[in-house]
């Protein structure tokens, strides 16, 4: 059976008399990146202020560790690490004395375990010094770490990659993979970077409205979604034979669009050419999470 980290039951938030999150529930296992993603004013943000103890839900459950929060709140967060937006450090001082500063305010978290946390970030070459020669990149690390100086089981960031360059990016991705894969971290991750979501995360969430649209795995929310785009001349003739054969769907900028299927994509451009259609263009378009958001969401931008 898999370990339930973060539990999400029915939870709802009113403000005056204006349900902003309408019900919504979800999990986070052991060991998995869960991507949260909403369009503006979904209530992605109320929900993560929510979770982490900043605001206090209307109704229904959230679960951290077993504990739930409105009846053990300490114990819950004892085992939730979270940057929500910037990580709040202090430039003048070193890393490490930021990391000491976090750990006095926490029970039996000594020097080791500063030592620990240092290595894992990878900063152990650069944690005496002071935060403001650090790197956009280098103060994310230094954040994360603060998170984890308790020995979360349940880490929280929110846009991670917020401002970082590709390669920080990249970084901050591999980062995090490792986090749960190899310290077996549930990591719950809000993003407006839907290519970035799609190669980190195991399962995602989609919000709207106040409310969970879907969750699944990445690879279940895209498969049987890839599509073939056609150029063609003549153009009617081909739609013909084409929409006799499959379902097409007319783009704007002319091309055709289909189902991909490797076998039946290879009958239909010989059908069109033994029917005197001159196929020009066959472009295999790979599934990307970006179109399934904006179809789910009626086309609303991301937050």
């Amino acid at each position: 059976m898999e370990n339930i980290t973060l539990s999400v039951h029915n939870l709802r938030k009113f403000i005056g008399k204006k349900e902003i999150i309408k019900g919504i529930s979800f999990e986070l296992k052991e060991g998995e990146v869960f991507g949260f993603l909403g369009p503006n004013g979904a209530g992605k943000t109320t929900t993560i202020r929510m979770l982490v103890g900043l605001i206090k839900p209307s109704s229904g459950s959230i679960q951290i560790g077993g504990y739930n929060i409105e009846d053990n709140f300490e114990e819950a967060m004892k085992h939730l690490g979270c940057i929500v937006e910037n990580p709040e450090l202090y430039p003048y001082l070193s890393g490490y004395d930021n990391l000491l500063h976090f750990a006095n305010m926490l029970n039996g978290i000594g020097e080791e375990r500063i030592n620990e946390v240092t290595e894992l970030v990878g900063l152990k070459d650069r944690i005496y010094d002071r935060v403001k020669t650090y790197s956009l990149g280098m103060r994310q690390r230094l954040g994360i770490a603060q998170a984890l100086l308790g020995r979360p089981k349940v880490l929280i960031l929110d846009e991670p990659t917020n401002g970082l360059d590709p390669a920080g990016i990249r970084e901050m991705r591999e980062f995090i993979r490792f986090l749960a894969e190899e310290e077996g971290l549930s990591v719950l991750v809000s993003s407006h970077l839907l290519s970035e979501i799609q190669q980190l995360c195991d399962r995602v969430a989609i919000i709207s409205r106040g409310t969970v649209i879907k969750t699944d795995s990445v690879h279940t929310l895209l498969s049987n979604r890839e599509r073939v785009l056609w150029r063609f001349h003549p153009q009617e003739k081909g739609n013909q034979v084409l929409s006799s054969l499959t379902t097409i769907e007319e783009k704007e900028d002319g091309s055709i669009s289909t189902e991909f299927d490797e076998i039946k994509t290879a009958e239909w451009n010989k059908k069109l050419v033994e029917a005197g259609v001159s196929v020009t263009e066959m472009n295999r378009k790979m599934p990307v999470l970006e179109d399934l958001f904006l179809e789910l969401t009626g086309g609303d931008s991301i937050e």
